[in-house]
């Protein structure tokens, strides 16, 4: 599957020159021309990467960057500008940004960045696909045992194959979105009229499982699937 990269820049013409220039590069990228069309953008799809020019109208890259910090505090960020001062660098990384690039740029230069940074932030397979116990807030899931556990009070669940399955996904994906079609290819195997309105009746029912934690809420995204979103409580 193509990692997809949100691409952030008020310079349409520009925009649209890199936009092509990573698809060809079998990039699967959304571009947005303002930091108020990139955060929107950000919260209805998921990707892999933030690219965001600086200085935009509407909203500019450093207050984008918070907000796509605090909607997923580990999504890698790039930002472009033509800015070199010390003092603009420094603001970028405290913020948490993964790297820094100048324009004018080395197009080479910049696939050779965003792969190293793909590279960092990617969580191995095999590591998620190993974790067999999570925390979702107050809730303790043990997937083997198919055992959910409000942990206040001890009480238990016990889920069905496929709910524990769906719960497991949305953990691995947690404050960020579950396609439905991942979701549905990878539990029924099919992605059809039939097996989606199957999956709506089990998101419902993981929906009133976690429903004792006021912090916890699955999300619809609106034509691509939902979100389990756990609110910090520190």
């Amino acid at each position: 599957m193509a990692n997809r990269i949100l691409l952030v820049e008020d310079d349409q013409n520009f925009g649209d020159v890199l936009k092509s220039y990573l698809e060809m590069h079998d990039y699967d990228v959304t571009l947005a021309t303002d930091g108020e069309q990139g955060l929107e953008l950000y919260q209805k799809g998921s990707f892999d990467l933030c690219i965001t020019d600086v200085m935009m109208p509407r909203k500019d890259g450093f207050s984008l960057a918070k907000d796509i910090r605090t909607i997923n505090a580990s999504m890698p960020i790039i930002f472009l500008t033509a800015k070199t001062l010390k003092e603009d660098v420094l603001e970028g990384f405290k913020l948490g940004g993964d790297d820094y690039i100048t324009k004018p740029f080395n197009s080479e230069e910049l696939l050779l960045r965003i792969k190293a940074v793909l590279r960092r932030s990617a969580k191995p397979e095999e590591q998620l696909e190993n974790q067999r116990e999570f925390t979702i807030g107050k809730y303790h899931f043990d997937f083997p045992l198919r055992i959910l556990t409000f942990t206040p009070e001890g009480s238990k669940e016990k889920l069905s194959p496929k709910e524990a399955q769906l719960l497991r996904l949305f953990c691995f994906r947690m404050n960020d979105v579950l396609q439905r079609s991942e979701a549905l290819t990878k539990i029924w195997e099919d992605d059809n009229y039939f097996t989606a309105r199957s999956m709506d009746v089990f998101i419902t029912k993981i929906r009133k499982y976690l429903s004792k934690d006021e912090n916890i809420e699955i999300e619809n995204i609106h034509g691509n699937g939902f979100r389990m979103f756990v609110k910090s409580t520190v």
